[in-house]
């Protein structure tokens, strides 16, 4: 196996472990695992700038799988204590692991399956029949 490959695997696998992490804590701080699984969908409503164009897709769907809206969500209940900030922040945190696991990664404005992680999806299979 290369080298790239190992690293890649390692990488999902880091991402794959602390999405299970995540749901552990979450279903622990009291929450109902299936609320994981309703909220997941909802986060991919940031790519619908596709429909505008590459450049407007990468920023907003970037928006969306950054870890800094989460990671303040998770914040302002640590300070504050509002309990739906730290609900939303775990369900959020959870698909973007969960995503990078799949190696889906932020995005870059040459289109949906150039990532930060690699190509995904058909630019992946194109690749490989060169």
């Amino acid at each position: 196996m290369k080298q790239s490959k190992i690293m890649k695997r390692i990488v999902s696998t880091e991402y794959l472990l602390s999405s299970v992490l995540i749901a552990l804590l979450f279903v622990y701080t009291g929450y109902d695992w299936w609320w994981l699984f309703i909220i997941y969908p909802l986060i991919d409503i940031s790519a619908f700038g596709y429909l505008q164009n590459s450049r407007a897709g990468a920023l907003t769907y970037n928006l969306g799988h950054s870890m800094v809206g989460p990671t303040i969500l998770i914040a302002l209940y640590i300070f504050s204590g509002i309990d739906w900030s730290l609900f939303i922040g775990l369900a959020w945190l959870f698909h973007i692991f969960v995503d990078r696991a799949l190696g889906y990664g932020l995005k870059h404005t040459e289109g949906f399956h150039h990532t930060h992680l690699g190509k995904v999806g058909k630019a992946k299979t194109a690749k490989r029949k060169k």
